[in-house]
């Protein structure tokens, strides 16, 4: 996972951002085609995905290649990691400190997506061994995730930003996981923070005047959420 705020292209003008996906193969889908069918042709568009694309939902092998595919075909776009995508990268990556959080990742969905690939009741490190053979870029994507993406007056990232600190010296912790330091700021930031990780009840985006929340519990809700920004017209759709 690479640190601090990477750009997105100064050509770009309108931007996609996809929520928390957790497994939904069969609501990304679409909704790719969707922004296929209506992103500019030139090259101007990008995807930014928000994180947690793996875990809790049925098919989070499949919501991977399908983000491998649309950041093929939206070239310059990006992934800000999730907490639950570096779950899975820690596991496949055999971090040494998995061992501490791998009942707990099991118990929040990481058995759902291990079920995805098919592995078989062996023991984990077979298994790892098994999906790093069969899907060698799902361990690639996740390790060149990033943590935040700016584009213009937006920063893009999984959970939030702390408020005390600069964009370009957040912690790690802090895009991964934070929630009520952030969510309960009133004021300024330095950018307009575009975000998931909470989900929303409910299911619809909320804006606020410093961030815009776009997880809408697609797992259970059965509803995933795109924020669409043009910088040609200025303009919000979801």
């Amino acid at each position: 996972m690479s640190a601090g705020p990477q750009t997105l292209s100064k050509t770009v003008e309108r931007v996609y951002a996809i929520g928390d996906v957790h497994g939904r193969a069969d609501l990304l889908a679409p909704l790719l085609r969707e922004i296929e069918r209506t992103a500019p042709d030139d090259g101007r568009a990008a995807i930014v995905f928000l994180g947690d694309l793996v875990d809790r939902g049925p098919d989070s092998r499949g919501v991977l290649d399908l983000v491998i595919g649309a950041l093929q075909r939206f070239p310059g776009s990006k992934l800000c990691l999730g907490n639950h995508d570096d779950w899975l990268r820690r596991f496949l990556a055999g971090d040494p400190t998995m061992a501490d959080d791998l009942e707990l990742w099991l118990g929040q969905g990481g058995l759902e997506t291990l079920q995805s690939y098919a592995a078989p009741a062996t023991p984990l490190a077979d298994i790892r061994r098994g999906i790093l053979a069969e899907t060698p870029r799902h361990a690639s994507l996740l390790g060149e995730a990033a943590q935040l993406v700016r584009w213009r007056d937006l920063v893009f990232v999984h959970a939030g930003v702390d408020p005390a600190i600069a964009l370009v010296d957040q912690p790690r912790e802090a895009s991964l996981w934070i929630r009520s330091v952030f969510l309960r700021y009133v004021g300024p930031l330095e950018a307009a923070v575009v975000h998931g990780h909470t989900p929303q009840s409910p299911p619809r985006p909320h804006v606020t005047e410093n961030r815009i929340s776009i997880d809408t519990g697609a797992f259970f809700s059965h509803v995933l959420t795109a924020a669409v920004f043009d910088a040609a017209r200025s303009t919000l759709q979801f």
